[in-house]
């Protein structure tokens, strides 16, 4: 499994924090930070996008990421040139990104470089609320026949990692004192 520690409210100064420390993956999720700390860090890091895509923010991903966790729309798959995830909207919540589980199909044709696929459950406090949509996911990529799981946030992380998390996001839990 790996860890892909999430850089989104860290600064460009406090990266280097995570590079003293001798963190491999960060994960940022916009596209102009990521830009920014890339310019700084260039390679102290892998580099993951596990933000919203938006098309027209694929160049820079493309420059700087070996993998793009929240593809979720035909615009963005056509200028996407790494390897990607699929985002899947389990909940069905409306504020939340993702291609409903039913899509999947599609974007796996639409897209050769799919290699998994990555979901964000409600919010909640027991991580055990998040268990269903895990074993959903793993589910839907095993009939999809793809490997790689980007499922678990700080709050249910070892919930995530149980139910076949490949790669796991945190990043609040590192910064808590």
């Amino acid at each position: 499994m790996t860890v892909v520690v999430a850089t989104k409210y860290v600064s460009v100064e406090e990266m280097a924090v995570l590079a003293e420390a001798g963190v491999p993956v960060v994960g940022e999720n916009r596209a102009q930070d990521l830009e920014a700390k890339h310019a700084r860090y260039g390679n102290a890091f892998r580099w993951h996008f596990i933000g919203h895509l938006q098309s027209r923010k694929a160049k820079i991903v493309n420059a700087t990421c070996e993998l793009c966790h929240s593809l979720d729309s035909e615009s963005a798959a056509q200028r996407l040139t790494i390897p990607a995830l699929v985002e899947v909207n389990l909940s069905g919540e409306p504020t939340k990104s993702g291609v409903p589980p039913e899509g999947v199909p599609a974007f796996v044709e639409l897209y050769p470089q799919v290699r998994g696929l990555m979901t964000m459950p409600p919010a909640t406090d027991d991580p055990e609320a998040s268990r269903p949509y895990f074993t959903r996911l793993r589910e839907l990529a095993e009939a999809n026949g793809l490997s790689e799981l980007s499922m678990g946030t700080s709050q249910d992380y070892a919930v995530a990692a149980e139910e076949g998390a490949t790669l796991i996001r945190v990043g609040a839990v590192l910064w808590q004192g």
